[in-house]
């Protein structure tokens, strides 16, 4: 899977990944599908959903523990970036996703 594509099992904790490409390439599929890995693990992860068309039931079939996902729907690019920052800070979660 991805831990032999990328070469280095996996994506580096502590760190700043960006996954880009067109439209409806499968970028939110894919960071959905790192989410639900994460929480297998034991982690915590938040949804930062800039476009507020994140589906809950879609990132569930995809093995998402939708109760366990901390989701933030920002009015602004700004705001989105004062979440990040705070759960940065708090220490308290994994992996953050800003789906924008």
């Amino acid at each position: 899977g991805l831990d032999i594509a990328l070469g280095v099992g996996g994506l580096p904790r502590g760190r700043v990944v960006e996954i880009y490409g067109p439209e409806s390439s499968g970028k939110t599929t894919l960071t959905l599908q790192v989410v639900a890995e994460m929480q297998k693990l034991g982690g915590t992860a938040a949804f930062i959903d800039a476009e507020h068309a994140l589906d809950i039931q879609y990132a569930g079939k995809l093995g998402v523990n939708v109760s366990d996902l901390l989701v933030s729907q920002p009015d602004t690019g700004e705001q989105a970036l004062e979440i990040a920052d705070a759960l940065v800070r708090s220490g308290s979660i994994d992996m953050i996703v800003i789906d924008s």
